[in-house]
């Protein structure tokens, strides 16, 4: 195997008397044929004596605690930490202190699983003291030495774990699971931003189903709310799966080429989250969930910003789960819909409910035909200008609306309720037609 970009890093070390190493995942990516994104080096070099080899690129000290500085060469990052053994972890997320050390095994024994804990030099030979190369072959995540110690040390290994998992396709090795199930709990010391990194990368994985099913215990740690849909039976003839059932195969149901797929996989992990609190029976034994869109929407939203999502996920989050069982039976409601939620959310809506639909009885799935009928007479719609969806399109606006003595909110209450009349056909879309409207609407 080959050093590639990194291998002016490598030499410079070793032309100045220092070992130096490609570590960790990049290394593991190399080993399984995978692309490589960062590249992490590891040396006996001291921090101030790496800053020293490479006077003539820039080098950040990013993190001289523990030993890290960032070297700049030809507009691409190189992180270079001080091969060391850590102190003890107070925080559960980094060592209280750490201690250089020149030996590259020292080093890998303090990682987290044994498909990180491989190393290569320049020359191409592989460092595995820990047997990673075989658990890559065998596709195992398993903890480097004692696993409770391990997840102790920085628990965000435990979301890691299942991250891998899920990413990678790979089983969690016995002992690892059962640790990573105890420790669980001290996930409630990571910071939220750390917590919400590792899920979006669980939830993105191809082999995302089989470990959210399995390892739901670490993800309600991180989201709470997702406890009560566990094993709750939906008694609905449309659903053959439980309620968190539904939820990890309506996840799995999006693409992950999509490029808005993060996005709509968040949107379905929390989709039916209301429905263990909005459910009810009714005289024939038939389960209901009326209200649960809405609600749910609330309880998103609250999600979200507990773990730190940007606003304008959010509120798009927040609006496709409001509007996930939404009815569209005619032109009409696709123009209110378009009206209400945009394009954009309006196509995202569309990629929900196929999702939902996946995740249901087969029967269920033909409606999905229906549902990309929908989207392509969207487009038309959206393409046609003289067909008036927004209130851009509308032939008055809010001066006109004024002129005729309306004030404050009420200008936009009567330009809405204009375009509700124009989206449903009862007004042509024509100036004095719509101002006409208007003056009834003052009277």
């Amino acid at each position: 195997m080959k050093t590639g970009r990194a291998g002016y890093i490598l030499q410079a070390l070793n032309n100045a008397g220092f070992k130096a190493y490609i570590v960790g995942g990049c290394v593991r990516d190399m080993i399984m044929g995978r692309e490589i994104h960062d590249v992490d080096i590891a040396t006996d070099a001291l921090p101030e004596e790496t800053t020293g080899v490479f006077v003539g690129d820039k080098v950040i000290p990013t993190g001289i605690k523990h030993g890290t500085v960032t070297v700049i060469h030809s507009g691409e990052s190189f992180e270079i930490t001080t091969l060391r053994r850590d102190g003890s972890y107070s925080d559960l997320r980094h060592p209280d202190s750490v201690i250089f050390t020149d030996d590259i095994e020292e080093d890998l024994s303090r990682r987290d699983f044994t498909v990180n804990a491989v190393a290569m030099d320049q020359d191409g030979r592989i460092y595995d003291p820990f047997g990673g190369r075989d658990d890559i072959e065998r596709k195992l995540i398993r903890c480097v030495g004692d696993p409770i110690k391990r997840f102790s040390e920085d628990a965000l290994r435990i979301m890691r774990a299942v991250r891998f998992a899920s990413v990678l396709g790979f089983s969690i090795e016995k002992m690892t699971a059962d640790a990573a199930l105890a420790c669980r709990g001290d996930l409630a010391g990571i910071s939220a931003e750390r917590k919400c990194s590792e899920l979006m990368k669980l939830i993105s994985g191809e082999n995302c189903a089989p470990v959210m099913l399995k390892y739901r215990e670490i993800i309600a740690e991180v989201i709470p709310e997702l406890r009560s849909s566990f094993d709750f039976c939906q008694h609905s003839r449309y659903h053959k799966y439980d309620v968190y059932e539904h939820i990890v195969r309506s996840v799995d149901a999006v693409p992950s080429d999509d490029p808005d797929s993060a996005l709509l996989r968040i949107s379905m992990l929390l989709h039916d989250v209301a429905k263990p609190q909005m459910f009810c029976l009714d005289g024939s034994g038939r389960g209901h969930f009326k209200g649960h869109p809405e609600v749910g929407a609330v309880m998103a939203r609250d999600i979200l910003k507990r773990l730190h999502f940007d606003g304008k996920t959010v509120e798009t989050v927040y609006d496709l789960i409001g509007y996930h069982s939404v009815k569209i039976r005619n032109e009409a409601d696709v123009k209110r819909l378009i009206s209400q939620l945009g394009v954009r959310k309006f196509h995202l809506l569309m990629k929900v409910k196929i999702a939902d639909n996946s995740a249901k009885e087969d029967f269920v799935l033909a409606e999905n035909s229906s549902i990309r009928r929908i989207s392509e007479f969207a487009e038309t719609l959206e393409n046609t200008p003289d067909i008036c969806l927004d209130l851009s399109r509308l032939n008055v606006n809010g001066c006109d609306i004024m002129e005729l003595g309306f004030s404050g909110r009420q200008i936009g209450e009567c330009l809405r309720g204009l375009l509700d009349d124009v989206i449903e056909g009862k007004l042509p879309n024509e100036r004095d037609a719509l101002l006409a409207a208007a003056k009834e609407m003052k009277i």
